[in-house]
């Protein structure tokens, strides 16, 4: 009776939503407002300017004037949404465990980032996480370039230890603002469009050059082996979440920034 008895949290509306957003990105972003009123404004003004030229009749107004405040509203949507972004990841820029923070929640696509680091160096707080996907492996790295790329070599011979005799591909992605990294603004864009390409034997001499290769994928069985042997890799490592890397709470700002909450 008592579990009936408790109230569920409601659920924010829309509108809500979109509020939170705006209080959370204007306070660091003084030009949202004018972005924002260009945004709604442009397409009534062009409305109303193609009305005039062409003499519209007055029910023609009607269902033009609400056509352009629906795309007025979706193109300001658009505007808040890009400009959260950009404060979101301004904000974790340079804070340990960012970059897992951002691809935490990307669980859907079949892509899956544990928030557990597979190496860790307590005194720097340069990190490797270890991720999957349909493509293949993904080793995540933060910190400096040298150090991580060379701990990445002895984790992808870790990985191919599990993965003897399979054709299966490991990128790297070391995120930072340096000439061999990736922006953590666009970390999500690079994981998603990491691809390889493994050859095909035919029985035609002719079919290998028209078609010498295809884009390696994983079956879903496939994957979920993959992550199991992944696991058991990292619970012989042994590494935890050091002090000062807290991945949980940089996924919150995450989503705050994405979301408004």
């Amino acid at each position: 009776m008592a579990d009936k008895d408790e109230k569920k949290p409601k659920k924010q509306s829309t509108i809500k939503q979109i509020i939170q957003i705006y209080k959370y990105t204007v306070k660091d972003d003084k030009q949202l407002p004018w972005l924002l009123a260009g945004a709604i404004l442009a397409p009534i003004v062009v409305a109303v300017i193609i009305g005039l030229i062409f003499q519209w009749n007055w029910l023609n107004w009607i269902f033009i004037i609400i056509a352009a405040i629906m795309l007025g509203l979706l193109f300001g949507t658009m505007t808040l949404t890009n400009r959260a972004d950009k404060v979101g990841y301004r904000q974790l820029e340079g804070r340990p465990g960012a970059a897992i923070g951002v691809l935490s929640n990307m669980n859907k696509a079949g892509f899956n980032f544990p928030e557990q680091p597979v190496w860790v160096d307590p005194r720097t707080k340069d990190a490797i996480w270890r991720g999957t996907g349909y493509n293949g492996i993904y080793l995540l790295g933060e910190g400096d370039y040298g150090r991580v790329n060379r701990q990445m070599d002895r984790e992808e011979r870790a990985i191919k230890g599990v993965t003897a005799g399979s054709q299966i591909p490991v990128y790297r992605i070391l995120v930072g603002n340096g000439p061999k990294q990736t922006k953590l603004s666009d970390l999500r864009k690079t994981v998603t469009r990491q691809k390889s390409y493994v050859p095909i034997q035919h029985k035609s001499k002719l079919m290998d050059k028209i078609h010498p290769r295809r884009r390696f994928m994983l079956t879903k069985e496939e994957l979920a082996i993959l992550n199991d042997r992944l696991r058991t890799l990292q619970m012989k490592s042994g590494y935890g979440i050091p002090k000062g890397v807290d991945p949980n709470r940089v996924q919150k700002v995450s989503r705050r920034a994405m979301r408004g909450k």
